[in-house]
């Protein structure tokens, strides 16, 4: 009997629970309640626009919403980077069928991992042959031959970045010969050089259109010598720590007019054979000449005197020091269009040869300069005046003391440059120089005015305090009701208030 009752049992159970599910709420269960996915009217176009202003991580987090999504995020992705282990071969196909837009790849491998080979490498540019910008980084397995073979697949290539490679110059020669379209190369730490890779590699096909070359620590950088004499269009030479003399190479260059701008020379074995060649670059507007020990005043003093649109000049003399006063002042009396000059390590720093003089000479001839960079000299606030007075669009002037206060005087303290006053004036740059610039104004003021100003800091800064001692921590963490940034106009006024 007991196992017939328990039957029974289940049986009014099964029927009550039955009553109460029928008895449910048609609200319930009614769909067509249910709020509607308005996402679904939003057209793929504009839902793909969306997803442009969205990074990386919200993007990955959005294709997890539905089918619809992952589809348009794959079809509207133009940039990819990819860790480049030998891994990836087995996902090329599945993952470039889903991302079919990609113009922009990187592929990376850390140096502890086997990096891909050429047939992914192969795989990968049958999928993206609208590629236009590659950056490989330590993917020692690929050769030339995967490069040869992605030269040709991948014709309309605008960039190649690679760096710790063991394809060698065999492999840029692939690639120059075959895409007709690049304009940007850089090359870093390139090796497996053999034999017949020390021969001239020439431009080829990327000689109308190649102009930007940034070689960096190269063992043998001057076999690219014929491709930087070559390319017909060049605006940018970058050299950074490459062996070998670099005075032919730059004299072959100069001898073709490429209408070059900027030229960065770091650690570099050139000399003042390579600075008369560049001399003859009237078009440049930016040098960076970084410890180059052989280069002297009488190479800067070429290049002032014939570059006359130079803009930005850089000088590092690190230890040799072999550029000083000659060539600083060749460059204040030819360069009248200079917006920005660095000194490091010169001649003239950390001695008595830069004082007010020369700084009054670099304001009177270099009435465009904008930013100037001194370090250690025995510079007076005669001469700040002088660079006030003569470079009124100066916004960034940095001082930097190295040794001890006794060998600076006057303006010069420690990471900065204090004007002196100027019969009390207040010079404010144009507000499209202020919007450009980080600084955006320059207050030049009496020491009576300084003191009415700190006092008036003083004194909220008293009662501020005392609040706190009143209304506890909360005085400190309360967001004031002051604007950020003031313009130059709000400070212009709240000066000339506190002068009168």
């Amino acid at each position: 009997m007991g196992q017939s009752t328990s039957a029974a049992g289940k049986i009014i159970l099964n029927g009550r629970r039955t009553k109460l599910l029928s008895s449910k709420s048609p609200i319930e269960t009614d769909e067509s309640e249910v709020s509607p996915d308005y996402t679904s009217y939003i057209p793929d176009e504009c839902l793909a626009l969306v997803f442009q202003f969205l990074n990386s991580g919200n993007r990955k987090r959005c294709a997890l919403v539905c089918r619809r999504w992952m589809i348009v995020e794959g079809r509207n992705r133009h940039r990819l980077s990819l860790h480049a282990r030998s891994g990836l071969i087995t996902s090329i196909p599945s993952l470039f069928s889903r991302f079919d837009s990609v113009v922009k790849l990187s592929l990376k491998c850390d140096r502890r991992s086997v990096s891909i080979n050429d047939e992914a490498l192969a795989m990968i540019s049958l999928r993206c042959r609208n590629l236009k910008r590659l950056k490989l980084r330590a993917c020692r397995e690929l050769t030339y031959k995967g490069m040869a073979t992605f030269a040709e697949n991948c014709k309309g290539l605008n960039i190649l970045s690679c760096g710790s490679c063991d394809f060698g110059a065999e492999g840029v020669k692939a690639v120059l010969d075959h895409c007709s379209s690049l304009e940007e190369l850089s090359i870093k730490r390139l090796r497996n050089f053999t034999d017949s890779s020390h021969e001239p590699i020439g431009p080829g096909l990327a000689a109308s259109s190649l102009k930007s070359i940034c070689l960096k620590e190269l063992y043998i950088g001057e076999c690219f010598g014929p491709v930087i004499a070559g390319a017909k269009n060049l605006r940018s030479l970058k050299l950074f720590r490459c062996s070998g003399d670099w005075d032919m190479v730059l004299e072959e260059m100069a001898v073709k007019e490429h209408g070059i701008v900027e030229i960065h020379l770091e650690r570099m074995q050139v000399t003042d054979v390579a600075l008369a060649a560049i001399s003859n670059c009237s078009s440049l507007e930016s040098l960076h000449l970084v410890k180059t020990p052989e280069c002297t005043n009488g190479g800067l003093a070429g290049i002032a005197e014939k570059c006359k649109c130079l803009r930005k000049l850089h000088i590092d003399g690190w230890k040799a020091n072999l550029i000083g006063d000659e060539g600083l002042v060749a460059v204040a009396k030819f360069c009248s269009k200079l917006q920005e000059l660095n000194l490091e390590r010169l001649a003239l720093c950390g001695c008595d040869t830069f004082g007010d003089p020369e700084l009054s000479c670099i304001a009177a001839k270099c009435p465009s300069l904008r930013k100037l960079c001194i370090k250690n000299c025995p510079i007076s606030d005669l001469g700040i005046e002088n660079l006030a007075n003569g470079c009124p669009d100066t916004v960034e002037p940095e001082g930097h003391e190295e040794g001890s206060n006794d060998a600076v005087e006057g303006g010069l303290q420690e990471n900065r440059i204090e004007f002196p006053s100027l019969n009390s004036q207040i010079v404010a740059p144009s507000l499209a120089s202020s919007s450009r610039s980080r600084s955006g104004l320059l207050l030049l003021m009496d020491l009576e005015t300084e003191n009415r100003i700190a006092s008036v800091l003083l004194r909220e800064a008293a009662e501020l305090r005392r609040q706190a001692e009143k209304d506890g921590v909360r005085a400190y963490i309360e967001k004031p009701n002051v604007r950020h940034r003031p313009n130059s106009r709000f400070l212009t006024a709240t000066v000339l208030e506190f002068q009168q």
